[in-house]
């Protein structure tokens, strides 16, 4: 059936399409989606429409699968389970947390960090970032106890500066 034909005949028994498409959603607005999701199955198979056959049953067959195959989705998508309570009253007795003094540890670290030389940090900031130390032997291009030694002794370095800046606070 070509594109002409099937527009022709399709607009003859569009008038008769919403009302059944009504008495199976018992919704307007669900029925002319319905109406709608029908007439684009019925016109992408089209080819499949044997000439001499009822071309209204076979549009309202596709309306009536279209509509089951919806409502099936739907019911299944209603049996998924909902949380009983509600998330704002259940979040709001939490009371959230100050990062304050992480942010300002964090801010100091970097600092000391900057403080030391390239050759120790640039190291350390890579197996720091989760680069292993064979990566970071190629991409430096050093020996793999090199890097290794560096990232000691930069450890070291820092556990230096962090004990000077806070005796108070032994670093095991």
């Amino acid at each position: 059936m070509g594109t002409v034909e099937f527009n022709s005949q399709f607009k003859l028994l569009e008038h008769k399409l919403l009302p059944t498409a009504y008495r199976l959603t018992n919704n307007y607005e669900d029925a002319r989606d319905l109406v709608q999701e029908t007439a684009m199955r019925a016109f992408s198979n089209r080819r499949k429409f044997e000439m001499g056959t009822n071309f209204q049953a076979w549009v309202i067959t596709i309306m009536r699968n279209t509509f089951i195959n919806f409502y099936r989705k739907k019911k299944n998508r209603n049996t998924r389970c909902e949380p009983t309570g509600s998330f704002v009253f259940e979040t709001s007795l939490v009371p959230a947390e100050n990062e304050g003094d992480s942010n300002i540890m964090m801010k100091e670290l970097k600092d000391m960090l900057n403080q030391l030389s390239d050759t120790y940090k640039v190291p350390f900031e890579m197996f720091f970032e989760g680069y292993k130390y064979e990566e970071i032997s190629d991409k430096l291009e050093v020996p793999v106890g090199t890097v290794k030694s560096r990232i000691f002794f930069a450890r070291q370095k820092l556990k230096g500066l962090v004990l000077a800046r806070y005796p108070q606070n032994l670093v095991a």
